[in-house]
């Protein structure tokens, strides 16, 4: 065995030691995003009978998003390893919404938004953002499934959601709180994954993800309705005897997100309090069997110290503020996205004095709309940003080096003349490493205002779009402006990618653009226990890096280019597949129509153009001549590329515009072409009278590679 392979092997036996712990806490396929207090689902799965089955339908439902996106992602079997499953992740996403629709359900999807000021978890982050690095490698060079979100599944979540005019808002930071607020201000349950709302007093109840039974939708006379399971707080405090004001206390002892209190399992085995009939005792029954002797939280904690044997007195009040300070984070305020939700008015940004004035007033609505990225507050209020961890091997530099000058653009419009550089949170190696980034303003950025950004004319926000991107306004026009952007980042990708990725990898990308609906039926197309190319991964986790903060710029900037619906033009496993099969030549011949080879070569010579421009710029003192060969051609890419934007939506007429230009291509090429080929390009020639025989001849099958 070769010594890296002997590496490899090592360090896989090494993870799943370490990752063992956190994959005992997956249920149903589903690892909890945010641990909330560690144990506490799978415990209370073991007593059913705090649960009460119901028949849930004609109701609201304030809905975890971030859970939500984990289970219909993850428990739905979709790839992991190879850039994502997009469209049938938004398959998901739009049954799950008919779900609740068929029951008359009204769903409020509630995000997380930027991190905490505070940085109270900024240990756990930290922790979670090293376990995916390294879960990321595991499953690059093993092929493990490590659920590991692909890096624009959010975006998708977000984008059908919104096309299905589902109501959503995003939070200023974390949203646990929010969720239990609005579902109690709004009377209805909460749906969600996450352990803490099984301590939040919920007055309609929770409704947990694991025994939510969408896809096996019943009828109760003409009525729908989802079989599922509601949990109150009562239900516990009645089965283990304790008063309902000492659950944030037990979540507090018990350890959460908030509170670090392994120092204190040291000192106390709550297990030892477990019932002499306890089947098999824990920690957490222990403790819940242990606090039936108090009546408020106080003097439970201290008798709880009073465990932990002799503290000094500075000891003793640091654990008791942390106590203290993880039982109020079960206190529920009153809600602040009712009033967005009824009425469409953005929340009023938080008035802490560290943070005022940093964030402009014009950002809370497309904030709460989700329509901005959570980053954006970190930026502004940290000077931080957490990057994605995608599947790549650790010997692999990150994938967001490539896109990092495109966030230098977002960072200069952000920061302004504050100064200072952002601390990206980067992977290097198997570490994760804060990197210092420098914003950068240049062309028309310099000129914009981050308090006025929205009202900026429309041709500058779009020319700083372009100037980041490196392209013009005038290589673009040939395309419908769903397209731009996505060919803009294209572009960028193709020179900004280390390695500059091959044209075999460029036309793939674009084979899967123009024929997404087609390839993604074929079944040659489908993974089957293929062995992840990590080159490939690599270059495709670029690509993907770039349009992420490219549509993160775009929104900044208020959408000068429409955003590309990802889930219609991007899918990571037929693009993987297209590469491995053009490699080893077993590439089958693709049926297309028209409209689609058109749009391809449209996309193709946009590209090429891109980097003929980018590597033959001439010098101020230089001209090259053309030939008129070479000037003719180009005059037939842009007669194929304006036929495209011109009748993109007219398949007929693009059927006959594109065989006259063929015809026109041929008779140009036919001094190039052997005697068999050239008779046949002058049968093609013949032919492009009746278009009615092309579409027959030429276009039955067509061989765009």
């Amino acid at each position: 065995m070769k010594s890296d392979d002997v590496r490899k092997v090592k360090l896989k036996e090494c993870l799943s030691q370490r990752y063992k712990s956190s994959r005992d806490e997956t249920f149903l396929g589903t690892i909890k995003p945010r641990m909330g207090v560690q144990g506490l689902t799978t415990f209370l799965e073991t007593h059913q009978q705090i649960y009460r089955d119901v028949q849930f339908r004609m109701s609201r439902l304030v809905i975890d998003g971030c859970n939500l996106l984990h289970l219909l992602y993850f428990d739905s079997g979709l790839d992991q390893n190879h850039g994502g499953e997009y469209a049938a992740f938004e398959n998901q996403v739009e049954k799950f919404i008919a779900a609740l629709r068929a029951c008359e359900i009204k769903p409020y999807v509630v995000l997380d938004g930027g991190t905490d000021p505070t940085d109270k978890k900024l240990e756990t982050v930290t922790q979670r953002a090293e376990d995916r690095i390294q879960r990321a490698h595991l499953a690059a060079v093993g092929g493990s499934q490590e659920n590991i979100m692909p890096q624009l599944a959010k975006m998708v979540f977000k984008q059908t959601l919104a096309r299905l005019e589902v109501p959503v808002a995003k939070c200023y930071g974390e949203a646990d709180q929010e969720i239990g607020a609005l579902a109690n201000e709004l009377n209805c349950p909460v749906l969600s994954s996450d352990s803490d709302f099984y301590i939040f007093d919920l007055s309609a109840g929770l409704l947990p993800i694991s025994h939510f039974q969408w896809e096996a939708l019943e009828q109760s006379g003409s009525r729908c309705y989802i079989p599922c399971k509601n949990y109150k707080t009562s239900n516990i405090c009645i089965l283990f005897n304790i008063q309902p004001q000492l659950l944030p206390a037990f979540a507090a002892l018990a350890g959460n997100d908030y509170v670090k209190l392994q120092r204190m399992e040291s000192f106390i085995r709550w297990a030892q309090f477990c019932p002499a009939s306890a089947v098999k005792p824990s920690r957490l029954e222990g403790l819940l069997c242990w606090l039936r002797s108090f009546h408020q939280p106080q003097e439970a904690f201290e008798a709880a110290l009073g465990l932990m044997g002799t503290l000094s007195g500075k000891r003793k009040a640091e654990l008791l503020q942390g106590l203290h300070l993880g039982m109020e984070e079960y206190r529920l305020p009153p809600s602040t996205l009712k009033r967005f939700f009824l009425h469409g008015t953005a929340p009023p940004f938080p008035a802490e004095e560290e943070t005022a004035g940093l964030v402009p007033d014009w950002i809370r609505l497309p904030f709460t709309q989700a329509r901005l990225s959570s980053d954006i507050l970190d930026v502004l209020l940290l000077q931080r940003k957490n990057l994605g961890y995608p599947v790549a091997d650790a010997d692999t530099p990150s994938a967001y080096l490539s896109s990092r000058p495109i966030r230098q653009v977002m960072y200069g419009l952000l920061l302004g003349c504050r100064g200072g550089p952002v601390q990206e949170r980067d992977r290097k190696g198997l570490h994760l490493k804060f990197i210092p980034v420098q914003p950068a303003l240049r062309g028309v950025a310099e000129q914009l205002q981050l308090n006025s950004l929205d009202k900026a004319e429309a041709s500058q926000r779009l020319q700083v779009l372009l100037e980041a991107l490196g392209v013009t306004e005038a290589s673009l026009s040939c395309l419908p402006t769903r397209l731009r952007l996505l060919m803009a980042v294209t572009c960028y990708w193709m020179q900004r990618a280390q390695p500059r990725p091959n044209d075999r990898l460029l036309r793939a990308l674009l084979l899967g653009v123009a024929n997404s609906d087609a390839l993604r039926r074929r079944a040659d197309l489908q993974i089957q226990n293929q062995k992840l190319n990590v080159g490939v991964a690599h270059a495709f986790s670029q690509w993907q890096a770039c349009m992420k903060d490219s549509i993160h710029l775009n929104q900044l900037l208020g959408y000068p280019l429409p955003e590309p619906q990802i889930a219609k033009l991007y899918e990571g496993t037929v693009v993987h597949n297209l590469v491995h099969q053009m490699r080893t030549r077993k590439m089958k011949r693709l049926k297309y129509n028209p409209s689609s080879v058109i749009q391809y070569k449209a996309m193709l010579s946009v590209v090429h153009q891109s980097l003929s421009q980018e590597a033959t710029k001439p010098s101020v003192t230089q001209k090259t001549p053309t030939s008129p060969r070479r000037q003719h051609q180009g005059d037939l890419t842009t007669s194929l590329q304006q036929l495209f934007l011109q009748y993109e939506d007219d398949e007929e007429t693009a059927t006959e515009a594109y065989s006259v230009v063929r015809a026109a291509q041929d008779r140009d090429l036919d001094g190039l072409l052997s005697v068999k080929t050239r008779y046949k390009a002058r049968e093609r020639i013949n032919s492009g009278y009746n278009p009615d025989l092309v579409l027959k001849k030429e276009l039955r099958w067509v061989d765009v590679m």
